[in-house]
């Protein structure tokens, strides 16, 4: 999971620890892409039996999935998602344009991960699909 400035500083205070101490502990990577180091046998150092321990200021990139552009722009891709995760596939159905709004905020966050042609492909879903429903439960 990559964190931005205001994840950083959410989940340190959250922690109560410096920012700096945060980053040595829990990060990898190079700003502006900073990532959780991946613990051994986990998928991430804040999920434990219970869930999210820091769930309540888990990092934009947590609490926007699934709504990522890459999943939005692929049903291919939402399949491959729905078979990890439990969420998926149930629920309410979200309105694609609701959906599309919470993909921008991500790319706007992270520039960096989302090229030109990603861009584009998800604009142009969203302009052709914008009345339907996504299957895909909300955050």
């Amino acid at each position: 999971m990559y964190v931005n400035r205001e994840d950083v500083a959410r989940l340190a205070s959250h922690l109560a620890i410096t920012q700096a101490e945060f980053k040595r502990s829990y990060l990898c990577g190079v700003a502006p892409l900073l990532r959780f180091r991946k613990p051994r046998n986990k998928q991430c150092p804040f999920l434990n039996s219970s869930g999210c321990s820091v769930h309540s200021v888990k990092p934009l990139q947590c609490s926007s999935f699934p709504y990522w552009p890459e999943l939005l722009a692929s049903a291919g891709e939402r399949r491959e998602a729905a078979q990890f995760c439990p969420g998926m596939n149930r629920g309410p159905l979200i309105n694609i344009e609701s959906a599309s709004r919470v993909a921008a905020e991500l790319q706007r966050a992270f520039p960096q991960l989302y090229n030109e042609e990603q861009n584009g492909r998800v604009s142009r879903k969203r302009e052709s699909k914008s009345a339907k429903l996504v299957n895909i439960t909300g955050r």
